[in-house]
């Protein structure tokens, strides 16, 4: 095998890594619920060729990679909209990204609060043809 067959051969495996498959999983469905894992990659690549002191000379490339999971996104059948999604962080993490990760949920749960008060008040607000005091 070639210097350069070798390079093509390890950078076809990391395409074949490095695919959308790998980061989201396939999807587990319960009688009410649907689960969606996302995981994150870690990729090391590495190329080197060299030449002894007869003149010998050798040439390797290698790579390893390795998944580990980081969430799961949680679908409720049985909810519709936004309030049926959750996403679990199944990372150890620091005290520090808990609490963003808290954060997170605190602020998705007021912006769905505002935008839930939003839509009843256009709705509860009469149209501009219903308010118009015209004869």
């Amino acid at each position: 095998m070639t210097d350069e067959n070798l390079i093509k051969t390890t950078v076809e495996e990391l395409k074949e890594l490095i695919n959308v498959k790998n980061f989201v999983g396939e999807h587990i469905e319960t009688e009410d619920k649907v689960l969606v894992p996302f995981m994150k990659l870690g990729l090391g690549f590495g190329v080197g060729q060299g030449k002894g002191p007869e003149g010998e000379g050798g040439f390797g490339s290698g790579a390893a990679a390795g998944i580990e999971p980081i969430s799961i996104v949680v679908i409720d059948k049985k909810v519709e909209g936004v309030e049926g999604v959750r996403v679990l962080n199944l990372t150890k993490g620091s005290e520090t990204s808990k609490a963003i990760s808290e954060l997170g949920i605190v602020a998705s749960d007021l912006i769905k609060e505002i935008v839930s008060n939003s839509d009843k008040n256009q709705k509860d607000t009469p149209k501009d043809s219903e308010t118009s005091d015209s004869p």
